[in-house]
């Protein structure tokens, strides 16, 4: 399960008058800790500015997100839906919170009930909000891989290998 955190991150940037100004930005990042989160955003964000600071990073609780090729603004939505306690026989209210991108309030709302199509339990859509989140960084796969190792570079176990056979000779 993912694990997102909320990173903003904030440069100085010159404008058409020549004047700095502090720009703040927000992006959203599937880490594993505060501390991957961070380093995640410096190696992913390039801005014009040649320096640029994470100014605060937040763990975000999101049950889903749902991304699409179209949409320039992301959405935060509250879906409430309703399950039954085995034990006592009473309903029980769950709450949750998803994330989808899109062009506009009633795109976000068409989307979250699209994906949801096939949820077997009544749900409810109750509030949905623009976000100031500019781009979102899931984890890929692509990011664990280890570099690829020098031709020039053996294993310590095939150099230790060769030393006791030379050795013993």
């Amino acid at each position: 399960m993912a694990s997102w955190y909320l990173g903003k991150i904030r440069y100085q940037k010159e404008n058409e008058s020549g004047s700095l100004k502090t720009i703040n930005e927000v992006y959203l990042v599937d880490a594993v800790s505060y501390t991957e989160s961070e380093a995640r955003l410096y190696k992913q964000i390039v801005t014009d500015a040649s320096d640029f600071s994470v100014s605060s990073i937040s763990r975000m609780r999101l049950a889903d997100l749902f991304a699409y090729e179209e949409g320039e603004q992301w959405f935060k939505a509250k879906v409430i839906y309703f399950s039954v306690d085995e034990k006592s026989g009473k309903e029980k209210k769950i709450v949750n919170y998803m994330l989808v991108n899109s062009d506009g309030i009633q795109q976000a709302l068409d989307r979250i009930n699209e994906s949801m199509r096939n949820f077997l339990i009544p749900y409810e859509v109750t509030d949905i909000t623009l976000t100031p989140i500019l781009d979102v960084f899931p984890y890929t796969s692509e990011e664990d891989q280890e570099e690829e190792i020098p031709a020039n570079l053996r294993p310590l176990s095939e150099v230790m290998a060769e030393r006791a056979e030379s050795e013993s000779v």
